[in-house]
């Protein structure tokens, strides 16, 4: 019978697998799920498979080379709920982009790992330039709308929701990068960590030193939306300042046409040079550290979520016609993402162009999956809101446990790569689901408590006059 992945429920495992150790960690992600109900989530990589039908009770057992596996459904929407902070008001389409962009995310990484995986996964790394358009995107209507409405936006209560957010997840994985070395010395994710002050002030993306190592690098888009929140009240306020369509749309187009002639300067005179000498490793370092990484080089997939945000606001008649012919959006945003998997990032044209056109493409699904018009839009399709609950948790912790995996199953990837390619993807959402627990929801509930503070009698005078304004 199909399971996960294609592969039949019972998988063979070769002479000198390290079976016992592998059915040991199958045991402890099962408790780990059977307690926090993430067993929807193997439904999102069944159902691209196949029909499966589970029985039993969950178990992993590994007897004579042997691992067999099966699971139960009646905890998935207890899980659901364990894993759900607000309910009320998620956009099925928009979870289903989060999801497939951590996934892609997941991917793209897990195949530096010894795991054989089709050739597409390398373009996995596009998956980032949607979580900025979907930021931009989101964050931008939360903001936008108050000056739709005539309120002026309170910075301080966004700057306070953006810091109980992200905060305290991304300290908590930084203590542990910091401590792990010490109390497991065999274990390195990408060697060495960067000073740590580069992390503490989301700074490491400006003046990376990644031949010194690459630990926890992928905190690097992480920087790039804390600038976004720092630089975000000076262009909402330009948007809202020009009542003008097009004055907006020549401002965008600015900011994208001087990100281009920057990354064009870069590539000239950061990266090609050591190309044409044939040094293409330090030509690597380069782009990742010129172009690549910087803030100043990757506002196109942020800008352009906020562009659809701002005609969200201040144009509803045409952000309306656009959810009528959202089913057109989807199909255009995938052909756009298809063709950008043929540019070659590390090339003149892919310095200059992918970034924008990634940013269209991904903007594009954007539009297709906020339509409740779309099948995508209004269906909750099984795993998909698990999993783009943890997705900001995964983000955080998949490497450093890709890298413990590596440790302790040094041969799994080569000797068997699609259980390995289950073990680490499970064994990855079974952490990310107790850092949600444990971290990210309680700041979350910790945000949602402060932010309902008692207001003020000027402070209530003024949401009043808002109110009736809007």
């Amino acid at each position: 019978m199909p399971g996960p992945f294609g592969l039949k429920t019972s998988w063979s495992i070769r002479p000198g697998f390290r079976g016992r150790r592998v059915g040991d960690i199958f045991r402890l992600v099962a408790n780990i799920c059977s307690v926090i109900g993430l067993i929807d989530w193997l439904r999102l990589f069944v159902v691209p498979c196949g029909s499966v039908y589970f029985a039993g009770h969950l178990s992993g057992q590994v007897s004579s080379g042997e691992l067999r596996i099966a699971a139960p459904y009646n905890i998935v929407h207890r899980g659901e709920r364990l894993l759900s902070h607000h309910d009320a008001g998620r956009a099925p389409g928009i979870d289903l982009l989060r999801a497939l962009a951590i996934a892609a995310v997941m991917l793209y990484h897990i195949s530096s790992h010894g795991i054989a995986l089709p050739a597409f996964v390398e373009h996995g790394w596009m998956g980032v330039d949607l979580f900025f358009v979907l930021s931009g995107y989101l964050i931008g209507w939360q903001v936008l709308r108050e000056y739709a409405r005539g309120a002026a936006p309170r910075w301080r209560r966004f700057m306070l929701s953006r810091a109980f957010r992200i905060l305290p997840a991304y300290y908590t994985v930084l203590a542990l990068y910091l401590l792990m070395p010490v109390l497991l010395p065999q274990w390195r994710e990408g060697g060495d960590l960067q000073a740590p002050w580069k992390f503490l002030t989301f700074t490491l993306n400006l003046h990376p030193e990644w031949e010194r190592g690459t630990a926890y690098s992928h905190a690097w888009s992480l920087c790039v939306e804390e600038h976004f929140y720092l630089l975000f009240p000076v262009v909402a306020w330009s948007i809202a300042a020009r009542s003008r369509g097009w004055l907006v749309a020549a401002l965008a187009a600015g900011i994208v046409a001087v990100g281009m002639a920057l990354r064009a300067w870069l590539w000239s005179h950061q990266v090609a040079p050591y190309l044409d000498a044939g040094d293409t490793a330090t030509a690597m370092r380069q782009f990742i550290a010129t172009i690549y990484n910087p803030t100043w080089s990757r506002l196109d997939g942020l800008l352009a979520g906020v562009m659809l945000s701002a005609v969200r606001a201040f144009r509803p008649a045409w952000w309306e016609r656009l959810m009528c012919r959202a089913w057109l959006f989807l199909p255009l945003g995938a052909a756009i993402v298809a063709g950008c998997t043929r540019m070659q990032p590390v090339s003149a044209t892919g310095a200059v162009f992918l970034f924008p056109v990634v940013a269209l493409g991904c903007a594009c699904l954007v539009v297709g999956a906020a339509s409740p018009r779309t099948w995508l839009g209004r269906q909750h399709l099984p795993g998909v809101r698990p999993l783009a609950v943890l997705a900001f948790s995964l983000y955080l912790t998949h490497k450093a446990v890709y890298a413990a995996l590596d440790t302790a199953l040094p041969d799994v990837g080569r000797q068997a790569p699609a259980s390995a390619l289950l073990i680490y993807a499970s064994v990855s959402v079974a952490v990310a689901a107790l850092l949600y627990l444990a971290v990210e929801r309680p700041g979350l509930r910790l945000r949602d408590r402060w932010l309902r503070r008692p207001l003020t009698v000027a402070s209530r005078y003024r949401c009043a006059d808002e109110q009736s304004s809007g």
